[in-house]
This record gives C-alpha cells, structure tokens and sequence, in this order.
C-alpha cells in the first residue's frame, strides 16, 4: 500500500512497515528479555545455535530444581506468533509466558526463533521450524559430540508436544502433517503426542461468522497475508487457508491429540472453532479438544498474564500436556 509519504513503501498495521530502500521498522516485538533464572517461577532458560547456516536459535526452559535430580519430564517445541513478521523468542512477552507455562506444566520448553518475513519470505519459517524438530528430535537417539544436556538429560522422548500462538500453531499444524509422511523423523524414538493450538491464525477470502459483519478487522487481516505471502492464491493458499481442496487432508496429522483455544473476541476465533469441527468430521483417528475464553481477545494471556482469565488458560495447557 503507497503511503503517500515518498519515504515509504508499505505499511502492515499495527506491525511494520517497509521503506522504499527495502529497510524494515517494525512497530511491535522488538524488545529483548535476557535468558537466565527467573526468580518468580523458579524457571531457568538459555539461548542456543542450532543451525550456524541459516542462524536458526531457540531458547531453552527448564524448571530450576530439575537440575537436582535425574527426573525426565515431557517436552514442549514452541513457535510463537507474530503473524510471521514480528517478534521473537526474546520478547519479554514470550518469555514471561513461557515462564509461566513452564511453571506449571513442569516440562522442558524450546521456543523455536525462526526467520521473519519480509527479510525471509515464507516459507522459510516452516523449513525452519521444521529443521528445529529434527535437531532436537535427534537428541533421542544420537550420541552427539554436541548434544544439548537439557534435551539428553532432563526430556521424556515419548511425550512430546507442538505448541504455538497465532502463526505458531499455524506452524504446528503443518509440522504435524510432515510428521505423518517424512522418514526423516525417527518417530519410534521421539513420539508428538500433541499439538497445543492457542488462537491458531488461519483464514479465507469467504467471510464467515463475525468475519462477515467486522469488515475493519478483516481487512487487516488480509494485508497482513497478502504481505507475508503474495500469490494469486492470496488468503486461500493452502498456508493459510487448510480447508480448500489442495491442503493436506487434516487426518494426516502426525499426533493422536490436539486442544484448539478461541478467544470470543478475537476476528481468528470463528477459523479456530472451524478448525476444530473440520477435524472431527475428517476421519483423523485422535481426540481433540476446544477451550474458549470468554470476553477476551487474540493472545491475551501474553499481554495480560495475570489475569485470572490467563492463569486458567495456562493450567488448561499445562493439563493437556500432562494427560498420558
């Protein structure tokens, strides 16, 4: 979209815009939190390189007392949202909530640092998503010189989650549909028992439910695909969109479990229950599950996580990741 201004190019509200000299301003999920012990949750985190080649980084989370004794406990691969242009893992929100969900869950956390769009065009945020469940997936059966000691000392390989916010569960469903035909996973070793989708981001050029009446928050939304990914496809490119007739059949998914959370407020809430009801027509042999939040919006337990709202949020995540 022209401006106006001869100094600028494009504008994604409320999240970036793009100079004519192709620089990137972000607007929101520039700010960093440091790693370390977090001394309200008793969670300590680090920062690590997977992938030298590409710069692909995750932060780590673990209980603190976890050190102290040789418990393993269930793993949490995360992709955060941001619509897949802003933020980071070192976003204090991120952190804070991973704190927190860490906390409560009691599991070892990798929050996945992928490559943003526009400077990476998808779909450089799922081959890295991608290739950050493989390096930790290889912990389960390599002895690597390298290897990461919270993964090999502290993870219960058979009980792995996909979890994510926003384009992060977008993330994770694609993840768990490439789990279902790749070999390269040893999937006899590491097992993803279930995906953790809280307010998922996917959509549609057709208008459904509040979408229809709220023409404000709609349009917003389609700029914010038609940036990240301009095709002719637009917002029914199978990314986006896992209902047209080209997507993956949903009961390929790699897992046997999956919670959807929905905020009432939210213009994504009317794709998420979608979501959920297309899964349970499709054929796909596991159970899901449909949380949803009453008078709150899009990832509100981020920005305002001492609600009572999201600590209620937050122990219904951590008890679906615990169930056996």
């Amino acid at each position: 979209m022209d401006s106006g201004n001869p100094e600028m190019s494009i504008e994604v509200p409320p999240y970036l815009r793009v100079r004519k000299d192709g620089s990137v301003e972000r607007l929101a999920g520039t700010q960093v939190a440091p790693p370390g012990l977090d001394p309200v949750t008793n969670v300590i985190s680090k920062d690590i390189l997977i992938i030298p080649e590409t710069g692909l980084t995750a932060r780590l989370y673990r209980p603190n007392s976890v050190a102290k004794t040789p418990q393993k406990l269930p793993l949490l691969l995360y992709y955060h949202g941001g619509a897949f242009c802003i933020s980071s893992t070192s976003d204090p929100f991120y952190h804070n909530s991973l704190n927190n969900l860490v906390a409560e869950a009691n599991l070892v956390a990798v929050s996945v640092n992928y490559r943003l769009a526009p400077e990476h065009p998808l779909p450089a945020a799922y081959e890295d998503s991608w290739d950050a469940l493989r390096w930790v997936a290889s912990h389960a059966t390599e002895d690597r010189e390298d290897h990461e000691s919270w993964l090999k000392n502290n993870v219960d390989f058979d009980r792995v989650l996909l979890g994510g916010d926003s384009a992060g569960a977008n993330i994770t469903h694609f993840l768990a549909l490439r789990l279902h035909a790749s070999d390269s996973v040893p999937t006899e070793y590491f097992k993803v028992s279930g995906l953790v989708m809280v307010n998922p981001y996917f959509w549609g050029k057709e208008p459904i439910g509040v979408e229809i009446t709220d023409t404000t928050r709609r349009e917003m939304v389609n700029k914010w695909w038609d940036f990240v990914c301009p095709s002719e496809k637009g917002n029914d490119d199978p990314l986006i969109n896992p209902f047209v007739e080209e997507a993956p059949a949903l009961e390929r998914l790699g897992c046997s479990r999956v919670l959807v959370t929905v905020a009432e407020r939210d213009i994504l809430m009317e794709r998420g229950k979608l979501y959920y009801k297309k899964l349970l027509n499709s054929g796909w042999k596991g159970r899901a599950e449909l949380y949803e939040t009453k008078g709150e919006d899009h990832v509100f337990h981020i920005f305002n996580p001492n609600s009572d709202k999201a600590k209620s949020l937050i122990k219904r995540l951590a008890s679906f990741i615990n169930e056996q």
